[in-house]
């Protein structure tokens, strides 16, 4: 019995409480936005950045916040990968509204930040299809299904950690970005499109990033089965 109940308090003292996690959540967005975001926004002000460089850019923040924070809030920082990991049972539904709001909140934040910074940007790094809405939206579909498979195949539970997560996620990340943002703009997050959308006032086709990530983020669970059979337990909740 007491060894029952050691165990128990120290589950409870290694797992952080709810409120560090909500803040790692919302820190890692505004970080993940602000930094890819800004990179989009220095490159249109001063051709500096290049396009391998901003789709690094994004790669290279989510590998290093996946190290940093991943233990925390298991790194989600997209709503898309929170509601993935909801559908594939390894995320508490009742955790999943505070999760996207915060998500939300980090990537307004960033987003008002780089309007005071660089007011002279009409778009703040906005996500927007190059062609047709069918061919982004598509794209955007296929990206988050690779980008949630990976993530499902690498984490723990509903933590991105570990020796290589950050590398495969940020990876995937960054290869994505490199061919496909040109086009469709490689969002994969509907918050990353949303607070930048809505800050410029350019929002006519960000349904696109809400609804395509969203989607494909939840078919990635099917296809995740096929591959590696569910074997979590919700030991966290």
């Amino acid at each position: 019995m007491a060894d029952n109940r050691s165990s128990t308090i120290d589950a409870e003292i290694a797992r952080p409480a709810f409120r560090n996690r909500l803040f790692a959540e919302l820190i890692g967005t505004f970080i993940l936005v602000f930094a890819g975001t800004g990179a989009i926004v220095v490159d249109k002000a001063t051709g500096s950045v290049t396009h391998p460089g901003i789709a690094l850019t994004f790669g290279l923040i989510v590998l290093a916040l996946v190290y940093a924070l991943g233990d925390i809030s298991g790194a989600h920082f997209n709503p898309a990968v929170t509601l993935g990991f909801a559908a594939a049972r390894r995320f508490p539904l009742r955790e999943v509204g505070p999760y996207l709001a915060v998500q939300f909140l980090g990537a307004f934040a960033a987003s008002a930040l780089i309007a005071i910074l660089f007011p002279e940007s009409s778009t703040l790094g906005e996500t927007l299809p190059r062609g047709s809405v069918g061919q982004s939206f598509v794209l955007e579909v296929v990206l988050t299904w690779i980008l949630m498979l990976v993530i499902l195949c690498v984490s723990s539970g509903s933590k991105e950690k570990g020796v290589l997560a950050g590398v495969a996620v940020g990876s995937v990340i960054a290869l994505e970005a490199m061919f496909a943002g040109p086009i469709c703009g490689a969002s994969m997050n509907p918050a990353r499109s949303l607070a930048p959308g809505i800050a410029s006032g350019h929002f006519e086709t960000v349904w696109i990033y809400l609804a395509a990530p969203t989607l494909g983020a939840v078919l990635a669970v099917p296809t995740s089965y096929l591959v590696r059979p569910p074997s979590w337990r919700p030991t966290d909740e």
